[in-house]
């Protein structure tokens, strides 16, 4: 079975782990109120999905 001969340094690792970044979540425009929501779910500023008001929104 393959070993690494030599840890790794902590530079490497490092450099390594740099690459696992955050990303932005898709977002999408409400069609009622052109909010930004996150795509299948209820606009939490209209309370709107699929162009039907499903929770009421003070």
């Amino acid at each position: 079975m393959a070993v690494p001969k030599r840890k790794k340094s902590k530079a490497k690792t490092a450099m390594r782990r740099a690459q696992w970044k955050l990303s932005m979540p898709g977002l999408s425009l409400c069609p009622e109120c052109g909010q930004p929501k996150a795509p299948h779910r209820v606009c939490p500023h209209c309370g709107y999905y699929k162009n039907k008001e499903v929770i009421e929104v003070v």
